[in-house]
């Protein structure tokens, strides 16, 4: 997992925070002593006050969904950090850099903290890596021979593959794709921007892999 020590601890910090623990504190090792004395501000669900993080991941690793992410990352795209927060709000299990190592971490506002990432320098090596673990890759953009994600099941068990802001998925990461779904558009746009695309189509795994089964 890689984090952005860079930023500022403030980058997490939510209106809906904590203050101190008060009265005894709990004697639970997933607790944070610094968090029990200060308060917890960060952006974290009620379940996760107070706790340390590495307890958070580790209890995030024992539910993730069988959905991973990747992104294609020639430009430096600075949507990046949008889709990483989408992806550990819908609990993907793992995100995957395509190309640069280093992207833009403002936008994931610290949720890289919580969600694991790994980086592939070429789609050749992402596709190897897929390839090993089984997992179809399913490419989003609207180009020709897409189809539509609302006419299209999602597997239980694949990645989701997101192309650039401008250009969409390059040549090779199309060819790489076991299918490339599209999302219906109605207005005068030729294309959505990449993460609130992203969104979309990590929700629609949701809906037909959890939701649906409740």
């Amino acid at each position: 997992m890689e984090h952005d020590e860079s930023h500022a601890p403030s980058a997490e910090l939510s209106t809906h925070g904590v203050g101190p623990w008060r009265g005894d504190w709990p004697d639970d090792p997933r607790f944070d002593p610094d968090l029990l004395r200060d308060g917890d501000t960060r952006n974290v669900i009620d379940r996760y006050r107070y706790w340390r993080v590495d307890a958070i991941v580790t209890d995030l690793d024992e539910r993730r969904h069988g959905f991973h992410v990747a992104i294609e990352n020639w430009q430096h795209d600075l949507n990046i950090g949008s889709i990483v927060r989408t992806a550990n709000a819908f609990l993907a299990d793992t995100v995957h850099i395509v190309g640069r190592r280093r992207w833009n971490k403002r936008g994931a506002m610290v949720t890289d903290r919580y969600q694991h990432v790994m980086h592939h320098p070429t789609i050749a090596e992402f596709l190897e890596w897929t390839r090993a673990h089984d997992l179809p890759v399913i490419g989003v953009d609207n180009v020709d021979g897409s189809r539509s994600i609302d006419e299209t099941a999602l597997p239980e068990r694949c990645v989701l593959l997101f192309g650039q802001e401008g250009p969409g998925l390059s040549p090779e990461a199309i060819a790489a794709s076991d299918v490339v779904v599209e999302i219906p558009q109605f207005g005068s746009t030729r294309s959505l921007n990449a993460s609130a695309a992203a969104a979309i189509v990590m929700h629609s795994w949701v809906r037909e892999h959890v939701t649906a089964k409740r």
